[in-house]
C-alpha cells in the first residue's frame, strides 16, 4: 500500500511519482528476499523516502517525507514498523548519514528522541528508511531504493537538458 504525499516545494526531479518508481523497481527484489526468515522473519516492512530537495531547517521532518510505502497485512503487525522506518529516516534526514554510521561510529551524536535502531540509507543526499526485515536487510533495501530514486532524477535531468530546459521545472 502506497501513501503519497504532496508538496509544493522540494526536489524537482526526484519527486513522488519518481519515488513511487524508484521503490516499484525495488519491490521485486524486496518481496522475493523477505520471503527467507534470514532476511526478514516478519514477514512485514515498511518504507520512508525523504524529499531531497527539502533540507532540515527548511522543513519540518513531516512535510520533508515524500513516499511511504508498506508491505504486508498492518492488522497483522507484531510491533511499529512504520514508527521504526520514520525514526531510522529521520535520523539519516538529519545527521546527512546513514543510521548504521550514526550508531556505530556516532553515537555522540545521538539526542534525546533519537532512534538507536539502524536500517536506513542517504545516497547524495537521498535519503530512504525501512523496517521489518533485519537492519543489514533493512539497510540494503534503503540503499537499493535510494540507488534507482539517483537514476530515474539522473534520467530526468537529462530528459530536461535534451528537451533544452535550462532550469529545473522551468521553461527553456
Amino acid at each position: 500500500m502506497t501513501t503519497p504525499i504532496q508538496h509544493p516545494r522540494g526536489s524537482h526531479f526526484a519527486d513522488r511519482d519518481a519515488a513511487q518508481r524508484a521503490v516499484a523497481m525495488a519491490l521485486p527484489m524486496i518481496e522475493a528476499a523477505m520471503q527467507d526468515p534470514e532476511v526478514c522473519g516478519s514477514g512485514f516492512l515498511y518504507i520512508v523516502v525523504m524529499d531531497p530537495g527539502l533540507q532540515p531547517g527548511e522543513a519540518d521532518f513531516a512535510d520533508a517525507v515524500l513516499l511511504e510505502h508498506a508491505i504486508g497485512d498492518r492488522t497483522r503487525w507484531d510491533a511499529d514498523y512504520a514508527g521504526f522506518a520514520r525514526g531510522k529516516a529521520r535520523l539519516s534526514w538529519l545527521t546527512g548519514m546513514g543510521s548504521h554510521e550514526v550508531q556505530t561510529a556516532r553515537t555522540h551524536a545521538l539526542r534525546r528522541g533519537d532512534s538507536v535502531l539502524w536500517g536506513s540509507a542517504s545516497l547524495d543526499g537521498i535519503v530512504v528508511g525501512v523496517s521489518g526485515a533485519h537492519p543489514w536487510f533493512d539497510e540494503a533495501f534503503a540503499t537499493a531504493i535510494a540507488a534507482n530514486l539517483r537514476a530515474i532524477a539522473k534520467q530526468h535531468h537529462a530528459r530536461a537538458l535534451a528537451d533544452g530546459h535550462w532550469v529545473a521545472g522551468g521553461p527553456s
